[in-house]
């Protein structure tokens, strides 16, 4: 018995590399890649995403002590920039480009290859049949080429072992179809391109603008929350300025919502330049579109105005905006925090504990259980609060952040800022606090909730998805079909034509479709011969 030869150590390596290549870029591997590609984006819909809304993802981990903080540390609310989604596409990226590009070169090879000759046995391909001709074999393989138009054809000598005066017909449609597969996955890898490119070039800013206000100008200090590609360092942005004139929202009896615009004036380039403003309504599924950029109007909401009379009879009127905490009714939560003026106090540090905090809840539409105001339909008919009022040091001017829609809980619990009153206000309704200082609720106005994107890739991904539509169909519609056709001289000068067809795909309609293509290659002269 001999010893099987054991390969070197480089020889091995090589085979695991060569073999794991062909495995990475094998067809079935790209489609069980693009599979967990789709499963792996699963949690970016399902969880908030940290790089969309961070005070949604912190809450949601606050929400769920025990599951939030594995979540966060496995990179759920962080799903299209973690590890294992950036692994999974990047080796869906080289499975497809190892895939493609051989298959590419093949096809290019196959386009420029004649038809095969005709095999010895035509009887044993599945579908086969003979026919007559009254004419010679040269003239009807000149029939034959006629009725194969639309096909690569070519027509040979017969081989050593057919009758003198043979000739042979091969032909062969349907090579578009393996284009098209090409073109689906060429297309496909196409938008992973534009969808990395994307991702590093683009940025998104989102941005509360309330109806009346300045608006804003496009910079990415003036976004509620910006992110930008790696390669966007949040300068030179495209220029422009939007203000909303007015934000509208109709509801339905039932309080569904029907429609929502906000009625923006905006400045492009040419406009900045000019300062002349133009008009566009912005609707849910109708963006701004400018300079680059899309302006969506994500959703709406209602800001608080309140006026603050102090002492001294100085005033500060501030509008602030409050969270929706009921989707339907639009029961929302905020926090507007007031300086005083600085003449009323003789030193910072005296004024800064006069500073004035209010909190609680808007009802767009009041309806009172007892003191308890809730909201009873989302469009502003009957607005309301139920506000804590207090007096004291907000923080801010300690450096550290806050959430814009409640005050800060370390300054009330260390007694720094002082609960003075807690009271409903209707609109024009204002309550006294104890050293004489007035609070007013004035009422509310509409907020748009709009996004600005700008993906210089957005137009490509259009055209590559046409693309792997457009290929996806070729590859379902067209069939790849041969044909052979052996014509041999009779004594009398007419011509036994022997015709065999092959589906090299699907088998549907090709009876049908042969016997009907059979009798066109035959000619007016032809017969069939009962086999």
């Amino acid at each position: 018995m001999s010893t099987p030869v054991k390969q070197s150590l480089p020889r091995r390596a090589w085979a695991t590399v060569r073999n794991t290549w062909r495995s990475l870029t094998s067809m079935k591997t790209a489609l069980v890649l693009l599979f967990l590609l789709a499963v792996a984006a699963m949690p970016g819909a399902l969880l908030p995403q940290r790089d969309i809304d961070a005070q949604a993802t912190a809450k949601w981990i606050d929400d769920h002590a025990t599951i939030g903080p594995i979540l966060d540390k496995v990179q759920a609310f962080d799903v299209f920039r973690s590890v294992w989604f950036t692994s999974i596409y990047v080796l869906l990226f080289v499975s497809l480009v190892g895939c493609i590009v051989p298959r590419l070169f093949e096809h290019v090879r196959a386009l420029r290859t004649p038809p095969v000759s005709v095999p010895r046995n035509l009887s044993r391909l599945p579908r086969h049949t003979r026919r007559e001709s009254a004419e010679a074999p040269d003239a009807a393989a000149a029939t034959v080429l006629t009725g194969l138009r639309g096909w690569r054809r070519i027509s040979r000598p017969g081989g050593p072992n057919d009758p003198a005066g043979t000739v042979t017909v091969s032909a062969e449609k349907g090579y578009l179809r393996e284009a098209g597969n090409l073109l689906f996955h060429i297309s496909l890898l196409g938008i992973l391109v534009a969808i990395g490119v994307g991702q590093q070039y683009g940025y998104e800013g989102s941005r509360i603008v309330i109806e009346g206000d300045g608006g804003f100008c496009n910079s990415s200090s003036n976004y509620d929350s910006f992110r930008a590609g790696n390669l966007v360092d949040g300068t030179g942005l495209a220029p422009f300025c939007l203000r909303a004139d007015d934000v509208q929202a109709t509801f339905l009896p039932n309080a569904q919502p029907d429609m929502f615009r906000t009625m923006a004036s905006y400045q492009d380039r040419e406009g900045l330049r000019t300062d002349t403003w133009k008009q566009y309504a912005i609707e849910v599924n109708k963006p701004l579109r400018m300079e680059g950029v899309r302006v969506y109007m994500l959703g709406h909401g209602y800001a608080g105005t309140f006026t603050v009379t102090y002492p001294g009879g100085q005033t500060r009127t501030q509008t602030m905006q409050f969270a929706p905490q009921d989707k339907v009714y639009f029961l929302s939560s905020g926090a507007l925090r007031f300086d005083p003026p600085p003449e009323l106090y003789r030193t910072e540090d005296e004024r800064r504990t006069k500073q004035i905090g209010i909190e609680g809840l808007l009802a767009p539409t009041k309806q009172l259980d007892g003191s308890l105001l809730t909201s009873k339909f989302p469009a502003p008919n009957d607005p309301a609060v139920a506000v804590d009022i207090y007096e004291g040091d907000t923080g801010l001017d300690t450096g550290k952040p806050q959430n814009i829609f409640s005050l800060s809980r370390d300054q009330i619990d260390s007694g720094r800022l002082e609960k003075k009153a807690r009271v409903n206000l209707t609109v024009g309704q204002s309550t006294t606090l104890e050293d004489g200082t007035r609070v007013r609720f004035d009422g509310v106005k509409s907020f748009a909730a709009l996004q600005v994107s700008h993906n210089p890739a957005q137009n490509w991904t259009l055209v590559f998805a046409i693309g792997m539509l457009a290929g996806l169909v070729v590859s379902l519609t067209v069939k790849r079909r041969r044909v052979f056709a052996r014509l041999t001289p009779r004594d009398d000068g007419g011509t036994v034509m022997e015709i065999a067809g092959l589906a090299r795909t699907d088998q549907a309609g090709w009876n049908e479709d042969f016997e009907a293509l059979a009798d066109r290659l035959a000619g007016p002269n032809g017969e069939k011969v009962t086999q």
